[in-house]
């Protein structure tokens, strides 16, 4: 008989503004936001649970945040001390199983299936996850156990923040039924708007409706996913990063956003987290894919395949950039995420040197080199690329 399967997802609370917290103990209980220049549409990066009673929330313009709550601590996003940490939290995952799927710097998917005979069961893994996340870092985690991998983000993000729930098979439909319809992985505002104006508002309520009925009511392709994750359902495997080959960085908004130049502030911050990545592991991708998913669930991807393999800032980003617009001129729409992905990676010393130099190149890398030396020690407010022109004169 095939074991249940045993899931563990943990996403830490708060994550850039808990660093900040932790690295400065007097902003411990304070409003903190991170994020971007407010006087160049800049946008939040991460908001403190003490701030996010003011209604503050990530991917929202900074300068309305600070309207909202004019005593918040703003400060710069410092990627580089946020991957010092991600490593190290990341190397606690890795000593129970080979199997982790990172979704971001601050939040992972194992599968501790094959674990348990060596560590015990899944939720004394989860337990010791977070005690010793807490032990080397001073910071919280949010941990969801459950027998796949919708049900265990669902469970990380009930109790938040230093949560720990467990869904199994016996109490999922228990723990399911009386969640808002909003609480499905990827239910933006419009189809729990549409949803809520046919009276399903809860999953135990959408999931005694029929196919025929909820097809015509959201269509198709959305009924049938959303049918299948009311009943708990979820078939996809954990994939490492050696498997899935490729890495990604994905934001989910607590509110649709239509603004481009916001979404396209998010996707520069993802795009330099995932170059930088790249960077540190001495790889370079050949493809890069931009993940939109829409107010009503829909979700699109739109890729392109570089020549050659980079991990240069400035070059992901122009094809990132072009990508998006491509899609902005023909589809735009309210998007209840946005992510970027680098795959067909590849090593950055593997392919045949070119026989002359591409000039231009090698500065840009000078420059990221430069770049992340300085973000390492003042921040990363300490430079700041534009969103509209990339090329290397839009650092100020």
């Amino acid at each position: 008989m095939t074991p249940v399967r045993q899931i563990i997802h943990v996403d830490m609370d708060a994550f850039y503004a808990s660093v900040e917290q932790a690295d400065c103990p007097e902003l411990q209980g304070k409003a903190v936001i991170v994020g971007g220049d407010p006087q160049t549409r800049g946008v939040v990066s991460a908001a403190s649970y003490e701030v996010r009673k003011f209604g503050v929330h990530s991917a929202m313009p900074t300068a309305q945040a600070l309207r909202l709550c004019p005593h918040a601590v703003l400060l710069p996003v410092r990627m580089a001390r946020y991957a010092e940490i991600s490593h190290v939290i990341h190397a606690i995952f890795e000593s129970y199983t080979p199997l982790v799927e990172p979704l971001s710097l601050d939040e992972a998917f194992l599968d501790v299936t094959d674990s348990t005979n060596l560590f015990g069961p899944a939720e004394e893994i989860g337990k010791q996850i977070k005690n010793r996340i807490r032990e080397q870092t001073s910071l919280t985690a949010s941990v969801g156990i459950a027998p796949n991998k919708f049900l265990a983000k669902l469970a990380s993000d009930l109790r938040k923040p230093d949560g720990f729930v467990v869904i199994t098979e016996q109490n999922r439909q228990e723990i399911l039924d009386p969640l808002s319809v909003g609480r499905i992985w990827g239910v933006g505002k419009v189809t729990e708007e549409t949803l809520r104006s046919h009276h399903i508002e809860t999953i135990g309520q959408l999931r005694r409706q029929t196919a025929e009925q909820l097809r015509s009511i959201v269509g198709s392709a959305a009924a049938d996913e959303l049918l299948r994750l009311a009943q708990g359902l979820d078939n996809r495997p954990v994939e490492p990063d050696q498997q899935c080959k490729r890495l990604s960085s994905e934001q989910t908004f607590a509110t649709d956003v239509r603004d481009g130049e916001i979404l396209l502030s998010v996707l520069m911050e993802q795009v330099e987290e995932v170059a930088q990545r790249l960077r540190r592991r001495g790889l370079q991708a050949r493809t890069i894919t931009l993940k939109l998913r829409y107010g009503d669930f829909r979700t699109v991807t739109r890729s392109e395949t570089l020549v050659e393999g980079t991990n240069v800032t400035n070059a992901l980003w122009q094809v990132a950039e072009r990508v998006f617009r491509q899609w902005q001129s023909r589809s735009a729409g309210p998007l209840r995420l946005i992510g970027f992905a680098a795959s067909g990676l590849e090593d950055e010393h593997a392919r045949q040197q070119l026989l002359f130099r591409d000039d231009q190149q090698e500065k840009l890398k000078k420059l990221d080199h430069v770049v992340d030396q300085i973000r390492d020690r003042y921040g990363r407010r300490a430079l700041h690329r534009g969103t509209t022109h990339p090329p290397e004169s839009s650092e100020s």
